[in-house]
């Protein structure tokens, strides 16, 4: 018998634990990031990982007086201008991503339906309207044989 069985220590512990298995996929509560964000994103998390990683040994060696703490110094003056750029770099990629492929336009039936009422309207306004002949483009379109 075992400790479920009996009810033990493993048994009903967890609320509605008694009919699920060990792995439930619960759907996701925000859409996943494009892959040239995401990856953006990993590299500039990366990089000021180790940027802040170096700047904290710089401080370390300043405190010990050691010659290596000048060297470190600037070289993590270089990985913050570099964090910096793969920060903004994730934010470019993001916007980048938003203007190409974020919005589908797709006018709804209510856009539809006043586009063609103001049609209507602006027909309606003007129904002796007299084509114009002199302008760049009257040549295309019609024949010119008399």
């Amino acid at each position: 018998m075992s400790s479920d069985e009996r009810g033990g220590a493993g048994a009903g512990t967890y609320a509605g634990a008694a009919g699920r298995g060990l792995w439930v996929e619960e759907p996701a509560r925000r859409r996943r990031m494009p892959d040239p964000v995401r990856s953006s994103a990993v590299r500039a998390v990366l990089i000021v990982a180790v940027t802040l990683t170096q700047a904290a040994i710089t401080f370390f060696l300043t405190l010990t007086g050691s010659w290596l703490a000048l060297p470190m110094a600037l070289g993590a003056i270089a990985g913050t201008i570099v964090a910096t750029w793969g920060v903004l770099d994730v934010l470019i990629t993001r916007q980048m991503w938003n203007q190409r492929y974020g919005v589908l336009s797709q006018p709804s039936s209510t856009a539809r339906s006043r586009r063609r009422e103001a049609r209507r309207a602006a027909r309606e306004a003007a129904p002796g309207r007299i084509p114009r002949d002199d302008g760049p483009l009257t040549a295309f379109g019609r024949s010119t044989a008399p």
